[in-house]
This record gives structure tokens, sequence and C-alpha cells, in this order.
């Protein structure tokens, strides 16, 4: 089959910058790197392909004989025996620093973890269990004012027969003929370098001769524990308690992950929230309103304080109770109380023959002026 034109390869134009040829073959060679997709020998090809046209580009030399002669003018002059020394472009490709851990993600630690200088690998001691998620919903009241939960949940403990080893017992681990109790095999690919998880010992680096018959071996077991939580005050929605060392036990007597708790909060019938604000709208009558009045308000806490409404009140308007919002930090936010006027939808004879007798007392505008929306606004 006919090579494909280098830029064509990597999908950019002839005359295009260094940083973007580096973009460009990033990203096809996390798509198509072979331990992303193994088996796969079309992506490998494609890897293959991606490589010797960045190899080619991103010389100033090989780059500038391409573009005058082609094919011809770089034969020879790409692919095979590269090494880590050699090749001073790779760690700029994926980030400098970064690229170690541009890969494990990628590819779950398969590449590039723990390189050095002299480009072997180490692994580091017992792996710690994976962390787990618990997802709780609690009242608004208990997310303002703080509370204690019990959970019950599954996670997976050591095992008491074998003490996490996963050995049974009087039989121990040896080394892994495999990848010699690194937890890693190397192999080469063009100039790189590769390192992925020895499949022999699941990269543990030791392989168990008699499995503990409890836990088959994985040194865990899955068991049901109840444990109490505490919502710390003003916690909110969508926030995590974070529980240590009560995650899976790790493999092969790891320490313990950690618990992740979710916490969503139920709307509250009456009260809202906005940051350490709490507020609420109570209804008054006309007469309150116009008058002035002390009315009896029940706070989210259930006490019951006292409001003072001043005359001429209008509609929608917000009296400030101080310290009676979210606690926080040996503080309090305030609570707002919106004032909603209400007009009663029916009225006696004689409730009518009195605001009648208002309206005629204190005159009615009959050709009001709409209001202005910046005055709107201030209220």
């Amino acid at each position: 089959m006919a090579k494909r034109d280098y830029y064509e390869v990597l999908g950019v134009q002839k005359g295009v910058s260094k940083d973007d040829i580096k973009k460009a073959y990033r990203k096809l060679a996390i798509q198509y790197h072979p331990d992303k997709n193994p088996g796969n020998k079309e992506a490998e090809e494609k890897f293959k392909e991606a490589t010797e046209a960045y190899e080619i580009l991103s010389d100033d030399q090989k780059k500038a004989a391409y573009d005058q002669f082609g094919f011809a003018g770089v034969e020879g002059m790409s692919g095979g025996g590269h090494d880590w020394s050699n090749f001073r472009g790779f760690e700029d490709i994926f980030g400098g620093g970064d690229f170690g851990s541009i890969f494990d993600t990628i590819f779950g630690g398969g590449f590039g973890g723990g390189f050095s200088g002299s480009g072997r690998t180490s692994r580091s001691g017992p792996r710690s269990g994976a962390n787990l998620r618990y997802d709780m919903e609690i009242p608004f009241k208990d997310a303002v004012f703080g509370t204690k939960v019990e959970i019950q949940y599954s996670r997976n403990e050591s095992c008491p027969a074998c003490k996490g080893s996963g050995a049974a017992n009087g039989s121990g681990k040896k080394v892994c003929p495999t990848c010699q109790g690194s937890g890693q095999v190397r192999h080469s690919q063009g100039f790189f370098s590769l390192a992925s998880t020895c499949h022999t010992c699941n990269g543990e680096g030791y392989i168990i001769e008699q499995p503990c018959k409890e836990c088959g071996g994985s040194g865990t077991q899955k068991k049901r524990q109840k444990i109490m939580v505490t919502i710390p005050p003003g916690v909110e929605n969508g926030r995590r308690v974070n529980i240590a060392r009560q995650g899976d036990a790790g493999p092969g007597g790891g320490p313990p992950g950690d618990l992740y708790v979710f916490i969503r909060v139920k709307p509250h019938d009456y009260f809202e929230r906005q940051e350490l604000d709490l507020y609420c709208a109570v209804p008054i009558s006309m007469t309150q309103a116009a008058l002035g009045a002390d009315i009896q308000v029940k706070t989210l806490d259930e006490k019951t304080i006292k409001v003072k409404i001043p005359p001429g009140i209008q509609n929608g308007k917000l009296l400030r109770i101080r310290d009676e919002g979210v606690p926080s930090g040996g503080r309090r936010g305030n609570l707002y109380i919106k004032l909603m006027v209400k007009v009663p939808e029916k009225l006696s004879r004689r409730g009518r023959e009195l605001l009648e007798e208002l309206a005629k007392t204190e005159g009615e505008n009959e050709s009001p002026k709409p209001i202005s929306l910046s005055e709107l606004a201030g209220e």
C-alpha cells in the first residue's frame, strides 16, 4: 500500500508550527497507542504511521528534505532503534514532566511508571484499596445545623484467615517468574520503550503458591458494615464528606481506601438558602402593611421570634433578622423575610364599606403612571 503524505497522516497543513505538529501527533498517539488498543492491528499501524510522520516533520533538517524531495529525500531517516536518551522530543510532546502522569491515566499505569534516567521501573509498596462512594439524602434542616447519620454499606475487608496476605496458613509467596518481581514487563515499540502490567502476577511482583481457601487468594472478603457519619453544619448540596480508611482493604494486606459520602439536600417547603443566609416568604394583610404590626414568625429551628412590621411597608419588601441563618465557623448568617401583602378575595359588607370610605378619604389615582424599572430593581 502506498504511503500517505506525512502532513495528511497528522491532519495538518504544510507550513504549520512545530507546536501544531506536536499537538496533532500527541492526539493520534493517545488514540492509537497499542496499550490502549490491545490486539487491534489497524490501530497499531496507524500509531506507527503517525510516529514516523512526526519523527520526520518535527526535525528541521528532515522536514526540509521531505518538503523538497518527498519520501525520496528522507529515505532511511525514519523508524527503528531509537532509545530514550536520543529521542529528545518525546517528553516535550507529552508536557515535559507530566508525560508519565498522562500515560498513567490513559493506560492505567502501564507506561512510564517510575521512569528514571536508567529507563528502569520500580514497584511501590502494597497498594491501597479502592475508594468507595456512598450517596446520602438529608433534610434541609439537617444540612443547615448538622447531624449524625448511621449508614450501612458493603466493603472488602482484610481476610481474617490469612490476615490479608492471600496465602494459606504456612505457605508463602514467591517472586513472579515472568517479571522477576518488578510487576511490569517491558517491550520495545519502534523508538518507544514501554512497560505494561505483568499478567502473571497482575502487577504484584509475586505469586501465591497456595491461595487461602477463605478468600481465594485475594486477601479480602466482602462484608457489610455500619458506621456513624457526622454531617457538619452548613454542608451544601453536592458536597462530600471524606471518611479515611473506610473504603476497600488493599490487596495483599495493603491499606484501605477512603469512603466518600456525597450529600444531596432535600428542598424545604418554606425556606431556601443562599450561602449563609436563609430566605422565606410570610403573608401579611393590607391593614398590617398599612398600619404596621408585630407578628410571630417561626424560624427553621422551630424558634418563634417577634418581627416588627413598619407602617406603610410595600409588597415584596425584605426584612433582615440577624444571626438566624446558617451557622459556620462560630458565626451565623441572616434570615431574610419577604413580606407578601395578601388582598382579601372576599369582603364582608362592613369591610367593603370601610374600604370605600378609606378610598374617598385618601383618594385614588385613576391615571397611574408606570413604575420605572430602576425603581423596581432597587426594591
